[in-house]
């Protein structure tokens, strides 16, 4: 009696996502194959994990990116052939296409310093905390309660008594872990703000696949960050997975206005305080920098019809004549991404892929192996790190790369809220390749003859890859 009940329900839900959710096929058979594997328990999944977000929170956050669009109109750029400053011609339309669809202005008044090491990374940004005169403001996926995340609230506690204006904004379920405490000793504090963005609560159980990813961080509006580094001892290689490789990027110039523009738009979200009306108090461009790097930042997420990040790499891609090299913690494409890299590779352009050696999901890790053989089989060359790799990078033909928070999923590319930097500029991308070669010298290149190996010595876990692959697009 009870199986005919489950699954009844499951043929419900499969007459739901068939006729009435007009989605990609390819997600839809996913969640037919979850509704038959699993009667009922599909269901439950699906209500947490497959519903968007709801149509008068994507149509809010799109008003206020076209609102958004209008006030920064001073800082975008006539995209005409001769300003666009790039060493080819052929990524000129990969500009006017982010510009015009991720409303993400041109911007060439920029610098950009890399972090490669954590540690680094923490250091200049308690050193530009200290330095700090008007406001910070700081949106992190994950923040631990741990010695690195209590410096840097001890340090924002410190700035908000000095009377510069703080606001910090965490992601629910990534720092769901954290110990409130933190958060609270900052909230009790004089000029200092804190939000949490999408709370994990039972009757907004829809919103929980749907998480900030970003990592920002905006100093008196002449300092980002923007990268892969959350707030955690683990990022700095302590605890496991060991070693942690990871890549973040500090930028100051014009571009510092739209990653603010981002935090504002998450921090109101959140918060209910609307400090877009404010932007200008939070912005202080001057025409200083001292370098002309033309730099895109485009942001991406589940109130979006667009996938505006992952079609700017595709851009990447597909444009590139000599090589592609891409680190990744997650390789989970979908069909047009994993068919680009496939194609460029068969058509004589250098394609290197870099994957953890020692995953910290092993579900994900197994989704990712079921790809390597496809792309080894296509010419791509894929290495895997002797550690973890958490680092998010894409460099073609030393003209262009992409630094942020996207993996190669459809997690990343749909379902949360991403930023990403676009660079273009000679001696950044070649900065880039110098980075990607240095990691491969400790990396094992995944052969053929390994790959068949490893089929051979561990037939269940290649079962468990193909497996796994089945529900990739619902992952």
């Amino acid at each position: 009696m009870v199986m005919n009940i489950l699954y009844l329900i499951s043929l419900l839900s499969i007459i739901f996502v068939v006729c009435f959710q007009r989605r990609d096929p390819v997600v839809s058979i996913a969640w037919v194959l979850c509704f038959i594997a699993f009667p009922g328990i599909g269901l439950v999944f699906y209500l947490i994990f497959g519903i968007g977000l709801k149509r008068h929170t994507k149509k809010k956050y799109m008003t206020k990116l076209e609102m958004a669009a209008k006030t920064d109109i001073k800082l975008r750029k006539q995209l005409s052939d001769q300003q666009i400053i790039s060493s080819d011609d052929k990524y000129k339309t990969m500009i006017k296409y982010l510009s015009a669809s991720a409303k993400s202005p041109y911007t060439d008044d920029n610098d950009i310093e890399i972090f490669t090491d954590a540690k680094e990374k923490y250091k200049s940004v308690l050193k530009d905390i200290e330095n700090a005169k008007k406001n910070i403001n700081i949106l992190y996926f994950i923040i631990r309660d741990d010695e690195i995340g209590n410096e840097i609230i001890n340090a924002l506690i410190k700035k908000a008594n000095e009377g510069v204006e703080v606001r910090l904004l965490y992601d629910g379920l990534g720092s769901l872990l954290t110990n409130s405490k933190l958060f609270k000793k900052l909230k009790n504090t004089p000029n200092a703000y804190v939000a949490e963005f999408f709370p994990v609560k039972l009757f907004s159980i829809s919103k929980i696949n749907h998480r900030n990813h970003r990592k920002i961080i905006v100093i008196d509006g002449k300092i980002a960050y923007l990268g892969g580094i959350n707030i955690g001892m683990e990022y700095m290689g302590y605890g496991k997975p060991s070693p942690w490789r990871d890549t973040h990027i500090r930028l100051v110039g014009e571009a510092v206005f739209q990653v603010q523009k981002y935090f504002s738009f998450d921090w109101e979200f959140s918060s209910g305080e609307d400090i877009t009306k404010r932007m200008k108090d939070f912005f202080s461009y001057k025409s200083d920098v001292g370098k002309k790097l033309p730099v895109q930042i485009v942001a991406s997420g589940p109130e979006s019809d667009e996938e505006e990040i992952k079609f700017g790499m595709l851009k990447m891609i597909n444009a590139a004549k000599k090589y592609i090299y891409i680190q990744t913690p997650y390789f989970v494409p979908d069909v047009t991404f994993m068919s680009a890299i496939k194609m460029a590779a068969q058509s004589g352009v250098d394609v290197k892929v870099m994957i953890p050696g020692i995953p910290d999901k092993k579900y994900v890790y197994h989704t990712t192996m079921s790809f390597v053989g496809d792309l080894i089989g296509a010419g791509v060359e894929v290495y895997c790190y002797p550690g973890f790799i958490h680092s998010k990078t894409i460099v073609c033909d030393d003209d262009v790369a992409t630094i942020g928070t996207t993996n190669i999923d459809k997690r990343s590319f749909e379902l949360h809220f991403e930023l990403n930097a676009f660079v273009y500029d000679n001696e950044f991308a070649k900065k880039n390749k110098e980075i990607f070669l240095n990691d491969m010298i400790g990396c094992e290149k995944m052969s053929e003859e390994a790959y068949k190996k490893r089929k051979k010595e561990h037939p269940i876990s290649y079962m468990l890859d193909g497996i796994l692959r089945l529900f990739s697009p619902i992952m």
